[in-house]
């Protein structure tokens, strides 16, 4: 071979290489996973068992998960102005506080309503994730216009005398304010027996709220697993919520093994991140 038929052919092959590598950033992008519109979160209940704020921010980090709902039990109803900075410091530890509750309002009268708003004004709550009498909805719902916080009623399934389904609350909010909307409980929907997916359809854009979970049976409480674990249609939820282009969090309600619950909540949160990257998303 000569020196000039290796340098043409060395030349060749360099523009056959130089051309590849060209093209493959634009192929790599058009593949690229996109952001997912699906914002993961925890519903600070799952760590109930664990009272000290640090022990919340601790788990939250090591899920490496910002979005937060909190219970009282991480952020006590007491002095307003203890409120305000408690929450402030979850705030200066990384974590979005989503919302706070579930919180009751078994009382038809202004005086009990009030403080839970007040508090849920001092700790910045956009929202309410609630559970409201039928008696002291509509006062509820007037609150909810006068403090311009969302409220989300949560369903608990058959033993709930007020709201077993989402479709309980959609009969009950039809004229009440659009900011009165939904925390869609999946488990408790399903113990309902009522299809979770068709049912967020139902609901639409006054879904607020999702509290995630799975279920080995479909009308057994006490079945609860590890999501991925179940028969929970956990890729089709996530389609649907893609599908009315839900703005809110998916937050993980992890109601089993309280004393011990990272094993089961980190298995949780892994298989809802597989399956958005399987949907093409980062999670």
């Amino acid at each position: 071979m000569s020196h000039r038929t290796f340098t043409r052919r060395t030349a060749l092959k360099g523009l056959g290489l130089a051309a590849a590598a060209s093209a493959t950033p634009r192929f790599l992008s058009a593949m690229a996973p996109k952001p997912s519109p699906i914002r993961l979160g925890i519903a600070s209940y799952t760590f109930r068992e664990f009272k000290q704020p640090q022990q919340l921010v601790d788990f939250m980090h090591q899920l490496n998960l910002k979005n937060i709902n909190l219970k009282d039990f991480h952020l006590p109803m007491g002095p307003l102005d203890e409120v305000k900075k408690n929450a402030d410091w979850y705030r200066s530890q990384g974590l979005v506080i989503t919302g706070g509750g579930t919180i009751y309002f078994p009382k038809d009268e202004d005086e009990d309503i009030k403080a839970k708003f007040d508090y849920a004004k001092a700790a910045g709550f956009p929202m309410i994730i609630g559970s409201p009498s039928h008696a002291a909805l509509e006062r509820v719902a007037s609150f909810v216009k006068k403090y311009d916080i969302k409220l989300a009623i949560h369903n608990h399934g058959p033993e709930d005398k007020e709201w077993p389904s989402p479709q309980d609350i959609l009969a009950k909010i039809g004229n009440l304010d659009k900011r009165v909307g939904f925390c869609v409980d999946v488990g408790h929907t399903m113990r309902a027996g009522k299809d979770v997916p068709e049912t967020i359809k139902e609901v639409g854009s006054r879904l607020y709220c999702i509290h995630m979970k799975d279920l080995a049976e479909k009308d057994k409480k006490e079945s609860q697993v590890a999501v991925g674990e179940g028969i929970m249609p956990v890729k089709q939820i996530f389609e649907t919520l893609v599908k009315i282009k839900y703005p809110g969090c998916v937050d993980l309600e992890y109601e089993i093994n309280g004393k011990d619950p990272m094993p089961g909540v980190t298995k949780s949160i892994a298989y809802e991140r597989k399956v958005l990257e399987e949907m093409g998303y980062t999670a």
